[in-house]
């Protein structure tokens, strides 16, 4: 006999729906104003078609996601089947058994309208869980199957003690992971935002300043590509004289732009390219032909940033608002 699959489900920011499942026993979704889903044929094409003609403002990224929620909790989930909410008032985890199929119920709710009925079965602390499966069941969808670690769910409702650690630094790993490249991609969004050509020029001078080097913007017309020169001593004299080339553009930097920098060094000046951007490969592999360049991409220059951020003024902080906090490591950096 198969056994029961498992779902995750959260119940939004507020706790209107944490009170609906604890004081009515059931699960429930929100978009009501997509009306009886019991009225649309059993495939996700009608799914998409019904959210598309409700939210048409809606990304077209954003309607198959949504919408295969509704058509999972209409058609996939089975009576029978366990459901893991993570409550958020209480820090807990309460699982527990679907009874019932789909049923629109706006009289009960009417914000989370479609609904189904929960036993349910036992409630833990988070503590019970290893961080893998606490990951898994942070999805940032409403409802999902949770799949990788169905098993320590399952086993929680039976008493079984299974052993967390196999999991626990890969999902550290991958907690660490995903808040990197969501920094990394706020970062990048700010910076592309904030700063506008011209505006980029004079944000990089200023990373250059935390980091030490006296910067100033070149004029906005004649430059000869040299957006900014910098130097480490305060009158200019003592070399090396850097000469950056700043592109504010997401696109990738080819080989005719590294060779433009290159072109504007002399007696022993260095360049560097700083992009929002990548590097293509091309430009790389001429860059590593010339020991006088250096070349920064989006992902180095969020590197830099985070690095430097506590140099940085209010007005570069506030653009670019950060806070430190700090994320779990895996076992062998945590011992070094």
């Amino acid at each position: 006999m198969a056994e029961q699959t498992v779902w995750g489900i959260h119940a939004g920011k507020t706790g209107e729906a944490e009170a609906l499942f604890a004081d009515h026993n059931c699960i429930a979704v929100g978009w009501p104003e997509v009306g009886d889903l019991a009225s649309l044929k059993a495939n996700r094409e009608a799914f998409k078609a019904r959210y598309g003609q409700v939210y048409p403002d809606r990304s077209a990224g954003h309607v198959p996601v949504a919408a295969g929620q509704l058509f999972r909790f209409v058609n996939e989930i089975q009576v029978g089947d366990y459901v893991v909410f993570p409550a958020k008032l209480d820090r807990t985890v309460r699982i527990g058994r679907i009874t019932s199929g789909y049923a629109h119920r706006p009289d009960a709710s009417a914000a989370y309208p479609n609904q189904r009925s929960v036993e349910w079965l036992k409630t833990f602390p988070r503590t019970k869980f290893s961080q893998a499966a606490l990951y898994e069941i942070g999805s940032a969808l409403s409802l999902f199957q949770v799949k990788n670690f169905a098993d320590e769910f399952r086993a929680a409702l039976t008493g079984v003690e299974l052993d967390p650690s196999v999991s626990e630094d890969a999902a550290v790993a991958a907690v660490v992971m995903e808040s990197e490249q969501s920094t990394e991609d706020f970062v990048l969004k700010r910076l592309a935002r904030e700063f506008k050509g011209h505006a980029f020029e004079h944000f990089v001078a200023h990373l250059l300043e935390a980091m030490g080097f006296r910067a100033h913007v070149t004029k906005k017309s004649g430059d000869g590509g040299v957006d900014i020169i910098a130097h480490k001593d305060a009158l200019g004299f003592e070399p090396p004289i850097i000469k950056v080339q700043v592109k504010s553009g997401e696109g990738a930097i080819g080989e005719p732009e590294v060779k433009q920098l290159k072109g504007n060094l002399s007696g022993g000046e260095k360049g560097l390219l700083v992009t929002l951007g990548t590097i293509s490969s091309k430009a790389e592999l001429f860059a590593r032909t010339v020991p006088d360049i250096r070349l920064i991409d989006g992902e180095n220059l969020v590197k830099l940033i985070l690095e430097h951020y506590e140099q940085f003024d209010s007005r570069y902080r506030a653009a670019v608002p950060l806070k430190r906090v700090y994320l779990p490591a895996p076992a062998e950096q945590a011992s070094d």
